[in-house]
Parts: C-alpha cells; sequence; structure tokens
C-alpha cells in the first residue's frame, strides 16, 4: 500500500513539477515517470523495513 501511494504521490509531484518548469507534454510525462519510479524504490524500502521491524 506505502509503494502504491508512493507512486501516486510521485507522479502527481513530477507532473506538476515540469509543468511548472513550463515542459511540454513529453516532458511531463518523463518527469511524473521518474519521479514515480523514484518515490516507488522509496516506498519499497520503507515496506520492506517495517516489515522487518515487525517480524522483529
Amino acid at each position: 500500500m506505502i509503494v502504491l501511494l508512493a507512486a501516486l504521490a510521485g507522479a502527481i509531484i513530477g507532473g506538476l513539477t515540469a509543468a511548472r518548469r513550463k515542459g511540454n507534454k513529453l516532458d511531463i510525462l518523463q518527469y511524473a515517470t521518474i519521479y514515480c519510479i523514484a518515490f516507488s524504490l522509496v516506498g519499497l524500502i520503507v515496506t520492506i523495513i517495517i516489515h522487518r521491524i515487525a517480524l522483529g
């Protein structure tokens, strides 16, 4: 669940960042994709850490 929320947040933040920088549609798509991947990776790491702590 954390990964999905992080991916969605990353896509939104990336798209808004590119739009704020006056990028065209492909720029916005690229930023959204890259931010989505990066945030998903962070969300995955957080999920793994939480899971390992819970199993303690």
